[in-house]
């Protein structure tokens, strides 16, 4: 077909759509996570040691399924070359209570959230007065209710159907200068929010309210060099990546310091760009380095155990990885930056609890 004829096609079909409108309006799409596994088990550490770790499978984006709507849209305006549903730079993620999923994407200025429940997706933008431009963090709370931080100085909370319910641009009288990673707490009802560049630790109720910071800038216990990231254990206790002090620090939920670990270095169990930080059931610390493009595992008191990953594009490799985040089935989501997924692990139960 000649691209003169395609063109009278396409109009032909247009003119046709307000006569259909009225029963494609109840065809909806039906969505999935785009999904990739490879051929054969890979596990961590390797075979023929048991296995703590194994790839589940990676995450690329979200697809529709092509209903008379969608197939009839795209002959008419073209497909979308951008894909713009696929991951571009994903650098945070977390689950809901229901198997929700939030990826915040920087490349996309969006967040994705899929509802597998419903086989549905929304994409999240912001507000016309305030629009979303870095999104860096996310966190559900036990309701559904997504928190969003986005980096130039906003903190989005969204209710469980995606409207947004509150944007904070301050911690009481103090203005959010860089809010990153974010934590939330199922049993004191609270929001915990890293703002990098005030070196602090500010912490609002689920509605917006603040309630009280803590920490300064410093190399002491309980201060700062640039945090960035943060994660709830089941225990109750807040795991933060000090970044420029290149070690984390563990607090309770009111901010009392509790221990620190972590130093700088290129050998196994050093840090070079420690990022996203998660704790499995049993107490086991993931910890993503941007640097040496891998996760390495350490015990409650900052014990090396384990290397995941190195830089590379294939199935368990990393390349820039960030954010990272454990759900309540103990399975290991890695924010793959650069290679534009989301890699998926299963933690052994065993692992998990501390027999291996």
């Amino acid at each position: 077909m000649s691209h003169r004829h395609a063109v009278q096609l396409r109009k032909a079909i247009a003119g046709a759509l307000p006569v259909f409108a009225l029963t494609l309006s109840s065809c909806t799409s039906e969505w999935t996570l785009r999904t990739s596994r490879p051929a054969y088990a890979l596990q961590w550490p390797y075979p023929p040691n048991p296995a703590r770790l194994t790839l589940v499978e990676s995450l690329t984006g979200l697809s529709a399924e092509k209903n008379a709507e969608s197939v009839l849209r795209d002959i008419v305006a073209g497909s979308d070359p951008a894909e713009s549903n696929s991951f571009l730079l994903p650098v945070a993620v977390a689950t809901g209570p229901d198997g929700r999923i939030a990826v915040a994407d920087m490349g996309r200025r969006a967040v994705h959230v899929y509802l597998p429940l419903e086989h549905r997706y929304e994409r999240l933008t912001g507000t016309a007065d305030v629009p979303l431009v870095s999104p860096v963090g996310v966190a559900y709370d036990d309701e559904s209710r997504l928190f969003v931080s986005d980096s130039t100085g906003s903190v989005f909370g969204f209710s469980e159907r995606g409207a947004v319910i509150f944007v904070l641009r301050s911690a009481g009288p103090e203005r959010l200068l860089r809010p990153t990673g974010l934590a939330y707490s199922p049993l004191k009802k609270r929001l915990y929010v890293v703002d990098t560049l005030a070196h602090r630790i500010h912490v609002f109720g689920t509605m917006g309210d603040f309630q009280f910071s803590f920490g300064e800038r410093g190399d002491g216990d309980g201060r700062f060099n640039f945090p960035t990231h943060l994660f709830r254990s089941e225990t109750g206790e807040l795991y933060v990546t000090d970044a420029l002090n290149f070690r984390v620090q563990i607090f309770d939920e009111s901010g009392k310091w509790l221990e620190t670990f972590g130093r700088h270095g290129d050998g196994s169990g050093d840090l070079a760009m420690p990022k996203g930080i998660a704790v499995d059931s049993g107490g086991t610390i993931y910890l993503v380095d941007g640097l040496f493009d891998n996760v390495q595992l350490f015990d409650r008191h900052g014990g090396f155990l384990l290397t995941l990953g190195k830089r590379g594009s294939d199935f368990g490799d990393f390349w820039l990885p960030s954010g990272a985040f454990i759900n309540k089935k103990n399975e290991l989501y890695v924010c793959d930056t650069y290679n534009r997924r989301i890699q998926v692990f299963r933690i052994t139960e065993g692992a998990a609890n501390g027999a291996l």
